[in-house]
């Protein structure tokens, strides 16, 4: 009789394990946020290398950081205006999307690997060439066109709304500045005799392919905020909550640039990925759809054009982040997030 009822306690042991495993597997398959964040993060991080591969056939230095990478790492926060433009949604959470992207970005995400490993675009002990001080400077005019968008778009929305008017305005002065690198591209090609590879054509579609990815994973992830979010992250937090983490990819790119010592590519991507959401990303929504501007809208910008400032002035005089500025610039992103939150 012991060993009958042993048996049959082994024998629902087993199924308890049975099934354990099943509903383990039913949560693996089932597409649940964790998996979408998963494949947001896996996308961005395909990005890098099909970027990477765009840098060797044809684009070089600040001119794939102004040029290519913009529009592949600031994808997600087209996606988010897209989406939310297609619901009838209010633009003030593009606008705060966009914002919150600009400050993270030009704080934490560059304050990080300038602790970390340094930002310096004239590496010590290296010989300076031509083409590192023309990077320097290609740095210098874009950082420069991102505090004469925020200033552009602060100016357009002192009568509390971006209308459609306003929109076409930042749309146009954003096209017309891309101009500017594509012209850089020709002329410097042109200069060494040397043409874009065709084989630039594969890793766009690569890097075409991640940014399906990332729309799908983004639609999806918006959808949960919307249907299931509780509390902090609930749909009332929507605009902050996707503002951090479409700034992902951005922190990927200046993370793995900076530990290879390309100073110059993570600086110039991160500043072009700024240049996506203000202007053009906020001038884009303002023509389907006015915005109406929020109360911290004034912080935020005026945080934007200051830490551009900042950085103006230390690339301008020592062609570097110091880590001491790195440490000022993360306690500056506290700042704002302790307010956006409070």
């Amino acid at each position: 009789m012991h060993y009958l009822t042993a048996q049959g306690a082994a024998f629902l042991d087993n199924i308890k394990t049975v099934e354990g495993l099943y509903r383990l597997m039913a949560l693996l398959l089932t597409p649940g946020w964790w998996q979408v964040l998963i494949c947001f993060m896996a996308c961005s991080l395909l990005m890098i290398v099909g970027l990477n591969a765009v840098e060797k056939n044809g684009f070089q230095g600040t001119l794939i950081g102004t040029l290519i990478m913009p529009y592949f790492s600031g994808f997600p926060n087209l996606c988010f205006a897209y989406l939310l433009a297609r619901q009838g949604s209010d633009g003030a959470l593009v606008l705060e999307n966009c914002l919150v992207n600009n400050v993270t970005t030009l704080t934490l995400v560059l304050a990080f690997p300038a602790m970390l490993w340094g930002l310096d675009l004239f590496q010590t002990g290296k010989r300076i060439g031509n083409e590192t001080k023309i990077n320097h400077l290609s740095l210098l005019l874009s950082i420069l066109a991102l505090v004469f968008f925020s200033l552009s778009v602060f100016f357009v929305s002192k009568d509390g709304r971006i209308t459609a008017a306003d929109g076409m305005l930042l749309v146009g002065i954003f096209f017309f500045w891309q101009l500017v690198p594509m012209f850089d591209v020709l002329k410097n090609n042109t200069r060494r005799s040397k043409t874009i590879k065709k084989r630039i054509f594969l890793d766009l579609l690569l890097i075409g392919i991640c940014a399906w990815g990332i729309f799908s994973s983004i639609e999806t992830l918006i959808q949960w905020i919307s249907t299931h979010g509780r509390g902090f992250f609930s749909k009332a937090n929507l605009g902050l909550l996707s503002g951090l983490l479409m700034v992902l990819p951005n922190a990927f790119l200046a993370v793995y640039y900076s530990a290879v010592h390309r100073s110059d590519i993570a600086y110039s991507s991160q500043i072009g990925d700024c240049h996506i959401c203000i202007p053009f990303c906020i001038g884009l929504f303002a023509l389907f759809s006015p915005i109406t501007v929020s109360p911290s809208f004034e912080l935020a910008i005026f945080i934007i054009m200051g830490a551009s400032a900042g950085h103006f002035l230390f690339m301008a005089f020592f062609g570097k982040l110091p880590r001491l500025a790195g440490i000022v610039l993360m306690g500056l992103y506290g700042f704002f997030i302790y307010g956006a939150i409070i």
